[in-house]
């Protein structure tokens, strides 16, 4: 059993925790035991996590149009409008098809690579600017929707990948483990942009530069929702077989095997 009192006694700056990201991520890290065998974990296991995730961006996207409140920010930019909207938009809307291509590149990357700095520099951005700042038309939307969806983007991938029958259960174990860390960790990285704590500190906090989407520093570090890098393709479709199969099962909202192949070719 765990003795806490036996465990050495660690310092954190509190201050440091709302200027510094690099030390609020060393915090969470370590607090999660988020470590090399986490990034392991993702990285045997991305191939089949990025499988899944043409089908859940389609999930999470009919999830949002289910509810007006998530969906008038699509045409309003802000969940906290409550007039009149002119469009009932739909899935085939040219701004849905286009949020769901920077999702999908998203996705990706934090199924790819979420040991990277740049990543989590991005990561924190993308929390920036669901809050009104750092673009140049201004989006707001309430923390509410924010961790609902990403509860719902774990949910699904917990679930296909623990019910995927080519993963021995300790890959299962692992894979489930690693992905809860980070995606916990850029729920905080949201919530830092919503809550008050800390804004005494506001004044030494460092903001992200305004940039295109997808950009920190001039880099791209997130895609139009590419999976980088060469995958034996029969290993590949034998994965997305699975991951089709697994995510009916979880509800892909209908789906079709058309529609899944259509998308997933895309993706490479």
């Amino acid at each position: 059993m765990f003795n806490a009192s036996r465990a050495p006694m660690h310092h954190i700056d509190r201050k440091e925790l709302y200027t510094s990201l690099e030390k609020r991520l060393e915090y969470l890290q370590s607090f999660l035991d988020f470590g090399p065998d986490d990034m392991a974990a993702l990285e045997s296991g991305s191939k089949y996590l990025r499988t899944f995730i043409p089908a859940l961006v389609n999930i999470i996207y009919r999830k949002l149009l289910q509810y007006d409140i998530t969906a008038r920010a699509f045409s309003t930019r802000s969940t906290s409008y409550e007039g009149p909207i002119k469009q009932q938009l739909d899935e085939e809307a040219p701004q849905i098809l286009h949020r769901k291509v920077f999702l999908r590149g998203y996705l990706n990357a934090l199924c790819k690579d979420p040991g990277s700095k740049a990543f989590w520099e991005y990561a924190d951005k993308v929390g920036m600017m669901h809050t009104g700042l750092g673009r140049s038309a201004p989006l707001h939307i309430e923390y509410v929707h924010i961790s609902a969806t990403l509860g719902l983007i774990q949910d699904v991938l917990n679930e296909a990948i623990l019910s995927h029958p080519k993963l021995a259960i300790g890959r299962k174990i692992a894979i489930t483990k690693a992905l809860g860390k980070v995606i916990w960790i850029q729920n905080d990285l949201f919530a830092k942009w919503y809550v008050r704590d800390g804004e005494e500190f506001s004044d030494d906090a460092v903001l992200p530069e305004k940039e295109k989407e997808g950009f920190i520093g001039g880099r791209k570090i997130v895609g139009e929702g590419e999976i980088e890098g060469e995958v034996d393709r029969m290993e590949l479709e034998e994965a997305r077989n699975t991951a089709r199969s697994t995510l009916y099962s979880v509800g892909t909202g209908g789906v079709s095997d058309s529609q899944f192949y259509d998308i997933a070719e895309g993706e490479v």
